[in-house]
């Protein structure tokens, strides 16, 4: 099964990553003090289509992609696994484990994106 996901065009340092990744759809939302980037006036929002054979290669280049400068992260998911790809940094969770989700959570809270924007536990149904 295939994963979907999103990608922030803004957070990658290589965009080239995105030539091998099916798009699906585009949106650009204008960004608030909310969003806690302030050096940006817009995010472009890439909802993408991950082959489930490619998924694992796709996420560990993603991670070698996205920006230096800030943190940012980018994931993809199907019924089973949730890719959730910071810079350097995998993790390939179960979606029927909280433990592995409240992991990834605690990390991105680490490395300072603000808390709602790592609301990754499907409780949360993102």
């Amino acid at each position: 099964m295939n994963y979907i996901g999103v990608i922030i065009k803004e957070s990658l340092e290589n965009k080239d990553i995105l030539e091998d990744i099916k798009i699906l759809s585009t949106k650009i939302e204008k960004v608030t003090d909310k969003h806690k980037t302030p050096w940006l006036k817009q995010w472009t929002l890439y909802k993408v289509e991950i082959n489930a054979d490619k998924a694992a290669k796709v996420s560990n280049e993603l991670s070698k992609c996205l920006e230096s400068a800030h943190n940012w992260y980018a994931d993809f998911k199907n019924d089973k696994l949730h890719f959730i790809i910071f810079r350097n940094r995998v993790f390939r969770i179960d979606r029927t484990s909280k433990e592995q989700y409240d992991e990834a959570k605690k990390y991105g809270i680490k490395l300072g994106i603000p808390e709602y924007q790592v609301d990754f536990h499907p409780e949360w149904k993102r």
